[in-house]
């Protein structure tokens, strides 16, 4: 396996579970990727977007939790916005087997563990 990876992962609040399994599943021993809980939980200001997006560029890619909820996350579509001025790779997983979203903008997949581990792969 390559060197882990620094992911920063994008999602709505609504979501937080959905990240904290992520984030179980990023403990498995086999995982592709270290997962840093890069998340800031404090309103939507001007010093929040500046840790955001430093925290953005130190990860090596975005994993965006994709859900019903994402569509009216402004913080979320302002993650993925910064990531794509800093030129990060971001890639859609569906938070919810039974919720297909469609976000505008990032290729979405299954969130499978193999298809996690080949973005992981593809940095």
């Amino acid at each position: 396996m390559a060197d882990k990876k620094t992911i920063f992962i994008a999602f709505a609040i609504e979501d937080e579970k959905q990240r904290d399994l992520l984030k179980g599943q990023s403990l498995h021993t086999d995982s592709p990727f270290e997962y840093i809980d890069m998340s800031v939980k404090k309103a939507y200001d001007k010093e929040w977007k500046e840790k955001v997006c430093t925290r953005i560029k130190r990860s090596d890619g975005i994993i965006a939790l994709i859900s019903k909820n994402s569509l009216n996350s402004s913080g979320q579509k302002w993650e993925i916005s910064c990531a794509k001025e800093e030129r990060k790779k971001v890639k859609g997983f569906w938070a919810y087997k039974d919720d297909r979203t469609n976000f505008e903008g990032v290729n979405t997949s299954v969130w499978t563990w193999d298809n996690i581990a080949d973005f992981i792969d593809s940095l």
